[in-house]
C-alpha cells in the first residue's frame, strides 16, 4: 500500500489508475465519456480497462462484475458507479469489436514506462488453448492446437516489448523479421537462438546499427568461431525470455480461455501489458 496524506492507495487502485490512463491514450482523439445511456453505451477505453482488471485480478467475467460493484474507488477510476458497471455479456461482446491496434497501443504505452537496457531477446513457445466441449468443437471447427507465441523482451527490465501470435507454425525467422523490424527503435543488441538463423535478418539489423547475437545452425570453421564469440558476449541473456514466459504463465495462467483465435490474441496482448504495468507498480511504487 502507498499512503498519500490520509488516503491509502492500494496496488489495485494504483493499477486501475494506470490501466485507465493507458486505455484512454489507446483511443483516437479525446476519450469519450465512460458511459452514455442508450445505443452509445460504454466507451472503448472502459472495456479495455475492464479487460486489464480481469487479467490482473484473475476473475471470470461474472465474478469480476460482482467484485467491481463492491469496489467504489475502482469503479470511480473507471468513470462509473456501482450501478453503471457493465453486464458481463456486454464486455464479452464489445471486446470483439475493438480493433487489435488499440490493444497493441496499450502494450506499446506500457513499454514506455521503462528505461530499456542494451540487450533484447526474442523467443517463442506454445500457449495452450482451453479445451472446448466436443459439441462446440464440431459446431465451430474448433481445434485444440496451441497458439505459437513469440515474445520480444528487454533483458535488463524484463519488459515485454512486443508479442506475436499465430495459430499456424510459421518459421521463427519469418516471425522474427516481422517483430524485430517493427521495433527497431527499441533495439540495441538482439539475442536469439539458432531458430532465427537467417543472414538477411542479421544484415537488416546491422544496417540499423543493431548487433545480432544469433548463432549459425551449420557454422563450419568460420561460423564456429563466430558462434563462440557470440556466446562469450551477451548471448546468455537470451534465457531471460524463457524466464518471462514462465512468469507470465505462473501469474496469469498457462491456458487461454477465449474461444476464438482473435480473442485469444487479444488476451495474450493484454496479459503482456498487464504484466508490464504490474511490475512497474511493484518496483517503483507508482
Amino acid at each position: 500500500m502507498k499512503r498519500d496524506g490520509f488516503v491509502v492507495h492500494t496496488k489495485t487502485s494504483r493499477f486501475t489508475e494506470k490501466i485507465v490512463s493507458l486505455a484512454e491514450k489507446a483511443v483516437v482523439g479525446t476519450p469519450a465519456p465512460a458511459y452514455r445511456p442508450g445505443e452509445e453505451g460504454y466507451a472503448d477505453w472502459v472495456i479495455l480497462a475492464v479487460q486489464g482488471l480481469k487479467e490482473y485480478l484473475g476473475h471470470p467475467y461474472r465474478k469480476l462484475m460482482d467484485v467491481l460493484r463492491e469496489m467504489p474507488r475502482v469503479t470511480e477510476s473507471l468513470g462509473l458507479t456501482p450501478e453503471t458497471v457493465p453486464h458481463f455479456s456486454t464486455v464479452c461482446t464489445r471486446k470483439q469489436a475493438i480493433p487489435m491496434k488499440r490493444w497493441r497501443a496499450i502494450l506499446d504505452q506500457s513499454v514506455e514506462l521503462y528505461d530499456l537496457g542494451d540487450v533484447q531477446a526474442i523467443d517463442a513457445t506454445g500457449v495452450d488453448r482451453v479445451q472446448a466441449s466436443q459439441h462446440y468443437a464440431k459446431r465451430t471447427d474448433y481445434t485444440f492446437e496451441a497458439v505459437k507465441t513469440t515474445l520480444l523482451i528487454d533483458c535488463e527490465t524484463s519488459a515485454i516489448i512486443d508479442i506475436h501470435c499465430s495459430m499456424k507454425q510459421p518459421h521463427d525467422t519469418q516471425v522474427g523479421w516481422q517483430v524485430l523490424v517493427r521495433n527497431l527503435d527499441d533495439l540495441a543488441t538482439v539475442a536469439a537462438d539458432k531458430g532465427y538463423d537467417w543472414e538477411e535478418l542479421r544484415t537488416r539489423l546491422r544496417a540499423e546499427s543493431i548487433t545480432p547475437l544469433i548463432p549459425q545452425r551449420d557454422p563450419g570453421m568460420r561460423g564456429w568461431a563466430r558462434n563462440l564469440l557470440i556466446k562469450d558476449r551477451a548471448y546468455h541473456q537470451r534465457s531471460n525470455a524463457e524466464s518471462v514466459f514462465f512468469g507470465l504463465r505462473r501469474r496469469y495462467g498457462d491456458t487461454l480461455w477465449s474461444r476464438t483465435w482473435f480473442d485469444q490474441f487479444r488476451e495474450l496482448v493484454m496479459k503482456s501489458a498487464v504484466r508490464n504495468i504490474e511490475r512497474v507498480i511493484e518496483d517503483s511504487h507508482l
